[in-house]
Parts: C-alpha cells; sequence; structure tokens
C-alpha cells in the first residue's frame, strides 16, 4: 500500500515516525511519501518537505508568510496527485492539513487523521470541515472521545498517547557517560526547553536564563530543538554559564531534577519522564490578545488539561518574568511539592492508557484501506 504523511512539527515527525514504524510491520510492501522530519525520514520513504520549512507560528507570523504557505500547500497537491497513495495521513498541523483535506476528499483519497486538531480549545467551527471531509480520526487525549461524541456525534477511535510509546522505546542513558560528554560536574540538572521555533526560543530563552546565576548549586542545561542549528543558540551560550545538549532532550529528561518548559508538546513529555516543572509561555502581544479573546481553556498545558487540574504552575505572557519564575522555581525544588507532583504525574499516565497508540493506530488504518 502507500501512504501520504503530512506532518508539519518536531511532534509530528516523531509521532509519524512511530506510526510508520508500526506500518511497516502490518504492511511489508509499505511505499511512504511524506511532509516531516529526520525521523519520519529514518523509517525510509520519500521526504518531500522538511518541517524546518514550514514552522510559522502566531496570528502575525502566518500572515506575514502567506504567499510560502500557498505555495507549499500547491507543491503538495501536485505531489500527491504523482504518487497516488491509497490513503493521506494527516498529523495534526490543522493550518495546513484542512486544506489539502478539502481538496482531498473532493479527489476521491481516503482521508485519515491522526492526532486531532485542537478544536476542542478554539475554532471549534472546524468540526465541520472535520465530519465533511475526514474518513477516520485518531484522538490520543481522553476527554477527546467524549468530545467528538457526545458533543458531535462523530465517532472517533482512542489510541492512546504516542509519546508513551516514544519514552518506552528509548534506551537508557549512561548517567556518568552524558555528564562526562558534556563536561558537567555533579550537582542537579536543570532543563531548560525553550521551544522548537526561533520565534518562541528568543521570547522564553532569555527568561529563562535568567534564573541561572539565582541557583548555584544547580547546572542548568539547554535542550536545543531538533529543527535548530547549534549556532542559532550561540548568543546565549557567550552571556552564561549554561550547556547546550542537541538532540538529546529524552536522555537530558531522563537525568534532570526540574524543568522551564515552553507550553507545548514538551510539558507532557516532561510529565511522563516525571520531572517537576514550571510551564512557561510568551508570545507576540498581537498574537496574545487575539488568542485571549477566542481559546476557551482554563489551562494551556497538556498536563493540566488532562488532569483538568493545576498539577503544574503556568506562568503566562505578563507572569512569565523573572521574580516569577524564581518563585515557581523554589516551590518544585521543594520535596514536599515534588512529592504531590509525583503522584499527580502517576494518575496522569493512568489516564493516557498505557503502550500501543502507534501500533493501535497503525492497525486500523490498514485495516481500513485494506476492505
Amino acid at each position: 500500500m502507500k501512504y501520504y504523511l503530512i506532518a508539519g512539527e518536531a511532534s509530528g515527525d516523531l509521532h509519524g515516525s512511530l506510526l510508520m514504524q508500526e506500518l511497516k510491520k502490518k504492511d511489508p510492501e509499505a511505499q511512504f511519501q511524506f511532509w516531516g522530519g529526520d525521523l519520519m525520514e529514518a523509517q525510509g520513504g520519500k521526504l518531500v518537505k522538511h518541517y524546518k520549512e514550514l514552522a510559522f507560528m502566531g496570528f502575525v507570523e502566518v500572515l506575514s508568510n502567506l504567499k510560502t504557505i500557498l505555495k507549499n500547500i500547491g507543491i503538495c497537491k501536485r505531489d500527491i496527485e504523482e504518487f497516488k497513495p491509497d490513503v493521506i495521513i494527516y498529523i495534526d498541523y490543522p493550518g495546513f492539513n484542512f486544506r489539502i483535506m478539502k481538496w482531498a476528499k473532493l479527489k476521491g483519497y481516503r482521508n485519515h487523521y491522526y492526532i486531532s486538531p485542537q478544536i476542542w480549545a478554539w475554532k471549534e467551527g472546524r468540526i465541520t470541515a472535520i465530519k465533511n471531509d475526514v474518513d477516520e480520526m485518531y484522538v490520543i487525549l481522553p476527554f477527546e472521545k467524549d468530545f467528538y461524541e457526545q458533543k458531535h456525534q462523530f465517532p472517533v477511535h482512542f489510541v492512546g498517547h504516542p509519546l508513551i510509546d516514544a519514552i518506552s522505546q528509548r534506551e537508557p542513558v549512561d548517567h556518568i557517560k552524558f555528564l562526562a560528554t558534556y563536561n558537567l560536574d555533579d550537582r542537579p540538572l536543570i532543563a531548560l526547553l525553550p521551544g522548537s521555533r526561533k520565534q518562541e526560543i528568543k521570547k522564553m530563552l532569555s527568561v529563562m536564563l535568567e534564573m541561572v546565576d539565582q541557583y548555584p548549586d544547580y547546572q542548568f542545561i539547554i535542550a536545543g530543538a531538533p529543527g535548530q542549528d547549534e549556532s542559532f543558540y550561540s548568543t546565549y551560550l557567550k552571556n552564561y554559564p549554561v550547556t547546550l545538549v542537541m538532540n538529546r532532550t529524552y536522555d537530558l529528561m531522563s537525568l534532570c531534577h526540574a524543568a522551564l518548559v515552553t507550553s507545548g508538546t514538551a510539558t507532557l513529555e516532561t510529565a511522563l519522564f516525571k520531572v517537576p516543572q514550571v510551564v512557561c509561555y510568551k508570545g507576540s502581544s498581537i498574537s496574545y490578545q487575539i488568542a485571549k479573546r477566542i481559546v476557551k481553556l482554563d489551562y494551556i498545558s497538556l498536563v493540566n488539561l488532562i488532569m483538568d487540574e493545576p498539577v503544574v504552575t503556568e506562568l503566562i505572557q505578563g507572569e512569565f518574568n523573572k521574580r516569577k519564575l524564581k518563585q515557581e522555581l523554589d516551590a518544585i525544588l521543594d520535596p514536599t511539592q515534588r512529592n504531590r507532583i509525583f503522584a499527580d504525574y502517576y494518575e496522569l499516565e493512568k489516564k493516557l492508557g498505557g503502550i500501543g497508540a502507534s501500533e493501535n493506530t497503525a492497525s486500523l488504518i490498514y485495516k481500513d484501506i485494506k476492505k
């Protein structure tokens, strides 16, 4: 069978690669063509566009790059027609994928959506397009099944969360060797995860780094985003005694004592590694003001959304400042607070359904297109 996958971010690349791995087990003759990244490329097939070329964040950034986005949509449509896939698999990335999805449905392709766009947060009106254009939907958050089936009468598959698969498959890291590789001593590690896109990294990292001098008994490590070059971080490394670790975020998370994390998939990854964290977010003032008026959620982190309570502290926009960040970092370093966080993290993992999301999804996709 021929599979065309579209992922537009680092997290989509990870989930897409795990799905491809499982599809090959179900279908040894599988042929892949895809938009994604290095992890998907390692599974074989043809990489059409790397997500590094697609990462536009926020309302203002999207508008200023609209010409490029429209050009990419045209490239994608032509490539699908040349490849003639048996199924198109959309991995999150709704702004782009919805445009392709509508066109593909009219052309008669099978549309499978893996990892639902977060229409429960905003743009709930997109349910109309989903009902019209999606043949099968695979959701990875437990509350999404009720949202689609009870509120909108649209059947979906809850398959579990693929991050659990990704974490379970990783090789254990040698603590001593890791420290030696980066010239680190035996002080506890605090990870800084400032995001994956240049715009957000610039905003987030400058504030996070203000903590370095406040905690001489700890070592601060920046987790470099897979879509960025090491040289991008060089300015920050000159001004602070911090270490940059590229493409080893999971190794770092398995060893660190605490983390400052930009809102996104990384908040859930951090929780699954059982690392106490402070969730941070700061966007452009225009994008933030627009989002504040249309996003209807009590929380921004996946951890709190899944648990439906403030398990981790969120510092958003104006609250993301040096004083508040130090206050909250102090809190997660306190043993009493940490015990409560660990208990909540274990409950979170139970809610996510355990190992098997990628295999479950691959089985359902293969079964559908074999009909």
